[in-house]
């Protein structure tokens, strides 16, 4: 495994890597990607010291989440930070949409997604 600069999350205090994933692309919305490359995808984030993933509800419409959520349930051993974002699902984004009806309903979605109880940070 690399060696990765780690660095405390805001006022979290999680230390997460400095260097971070990103994973709109496993959502496939610009193309189909297999979950076998989607893991290798995250594999090898992983085993270069990433310990910060970031996603979206609106990632292939749940489909990063989902993928993550699975990929953790198979490497639990993986002490990192999952990052996810919400409000994005609203027709058109605003502070409008940013009721606790929405913030519920979206938490729940993500927390379904990615099979935990409590989201590492929305």
């Amino acid at each position: 495994m690399t060696e990765q600069t780690q660095r405390k999350l805001g006022r979290t205090g999680r230390s997460v890597s400095s260097i971070g994933l990103g994973t709109w692309q496993i959502g496939g919305d610009w193309g189909t990607v297999e979950e076998p490359d989607a893991f290798a995808v995250l594999d090898a984030a992983a085993e270069s010291g990433m310990t910060f993933f970031d996603t979206a509800d609106v990632y292939g419409d749940g489909r990063s989440e989902q993928l993550i959520g699975r990929w953790r349930a198979e490497n639990s051993d993986w002490q990192g930070t999952v990052a996810t974002k919400m409000i994005r699902r609203a027709p058109a984004p605003s502070l409008e949409h940013a009721s606790l009806e929405n913030f519920r309903a979206w938490t729940q979605r993500s927390r379904t997604n990615l099979g935990v109880e409590t989201l590492d940070l929305v």
